[in-house]
C-alpha cells in the first residue's frame, strides 16, 4: 500500500547511498578479493574498525591495519580499486533521480560511509544528481543516531516534516520518523518508490 503524507508536503529529499542508490560491493565483492565467503570474511574482520573508518576516526592506513582481527597486512590499493569497480546503480534508479532533478527537487545524501564515497563520485557522478552533503566521515554522525537526522535538518533549515528520508534499511527509516520525518523503506522496487514519490508530490 503506498503510504500517504497527512502532515507537511515533502520539500526535499535524503537519500542513502549504498543498496538504495549504488550498489554496495561490501557483500557482493570484498569477500571474493580476500577469497573467501562473506560469512567467513565477517568472522575474521576486527569488530567496529569499519564503523570507526566511516566516521573518520582512523585514517586510511589505521583502517587497513585495524581490519582484521590477527592484523594481517594485505593490499589496500588493491581493495579501493576493486571497490571503485565494483561501484554501480541500483537497477533503474539513475532515470528516476534524473526526472527528479529535472522537476527541480532538492536532493541531499544522508549516508554512512568514509571517505571512499569518493570513488563512487569519480566512477558515477552521482553529484550530478544528488547534493553529497551529509556523509558520516564529514558530520561524523551516522544513522540510526537521531542527531544526524536533526543534524541535517538543521543545516537545510527545515523542519523535519519537510525532509522526506528514503534508505534500504527499515532501522533507519524507523529512526528519521522517530524525530518528524516521513521515511520511505526502500527495497529494490524502484517502480514501487516511483509511485511513493508521486503521492508525496514529489514526481
Amino acid at each position: 500500500m503506498v503510504p500517504r503524507y497527512s502532515r507537511a508536503v515533502p520539500q526535499l529529499i535524503l537519500w542513502d547511498i549504498m543498496d538504495t542508490l549504488v550498489r554496495d560491493p561490501f557483500f557482493t565483492h570484498m569477500p571474493g578479493f580476500f577469497g573467501h565467503g562473506f560469512d567467513e570474511l565477517v568472522a575474521r574482520l576486527q569488530p567496529g574498525t569499519w564503523v570507526e573508518f566511516e566516521i573518520a576516526k582512523l585514517s586510511e592506513p589505521e583502517f587497513y591495519a585495524g581490519f582484521f582481527k590477527d592484523g594481517r597486512a594485505f593490499d589496500g590499493d588493491g581493495l579501493k580499486r576493486c571497490m571503485r569497480e565494483a561501484y554501480a546503480w541500483v537497477e533503474g534508479i539513475e532515470p528516476l533521480l534524473a526526472e527528479l532533478k529535472a522537476r527541480g527537487v532538492s536532493m541531499h545524501a544522508l549516508s554512512n560511509y568514509p571517505v571512499w564515497y569518493r570513488l563512487i563520485e569519480q566512477r558515477l557522478g552521482l553529484s550530478r544528481y544528488v547534493e553529497l552533503s551529509f556523509i558520516s566521515c564529514h558530520t561524523g554522525l551516522r544513522k540510526p543516531a537521531h542527531e544526524a537526522f536533526r543534524h541535517a535538518c538543521a543545516v537545510l533549515e527545515r523542519p523535519p516534516g519537510e525532509c522526506l528520508f528514503i534508505d534500504d534499511r527499515a532501522l533507519n527509516c524507523d529512526a528519521a520518523r522517530a524525530v518528524g520525518l516521513p521515511a520511505l523503506h526502500f527495497q529494490g522496487d524502484v517502480p514501487l518508490l516511483r509511485q511513493q514519490l508521486e503521492t508525496a508530490g514529489l514526481l
